[in-house]
């Protein structure tokens, strides 16, 4: 939960570098907040007419910022630049080539976007 806010505080920073532990914790709990929303809505009966949750798509775009911020940070810890978030707007392959950078493991020691954060909590 620690990474989930850390991700939160960091709302708008675009520079540094983000650990996988903090871009994924970040990506689980968004996912499990955005779940209880729509499971929320859906028992307490609000907006029934509609397929989607309202409730969850005003979180979602709450962290919207955030989401774009760490993932970005992600990027830069395997020494890529931010723009390489733009791919994902590529259906399927895009989406892939992500997750492929964003499993990756640290770039080792500091790189042009800062020090390596493994290093850094050790």
């Amino acid at each position: 939960m620690n990474w989930y806010f850390e991700a939160l505080k960091k709302y708008a920073v675009f520079s540094g570098r983000s650990r996988r532990k903090e871009y994924w914790y970040f990506f689980l709990f968004n996912l499990i907040i955005t779940l209880i929303l729509g499971l929320a809505e859906v028992f307490a009966g609000i907006a029934p007419e509609t397929d989607q949750s309202v409730l969850a798509a005003l979180y979602q775009l709450a962290v919207l910022l955030p989401s774009i911020a760490v993932g970005v940070r992600r990027l830069h810890d395997t020494d890529r630049s931010g723009w390489w978030l733009l791919i994902g707007l590529i259906p399927i392959v895009g989406v892939i080539v992500l997750i492929v950078f964003f499993v990756q493991d640290s770039s080792a020691n500091g790189n042009r976007f800062g020090e390596n954060p493994k290093e850094a909590a050790a």
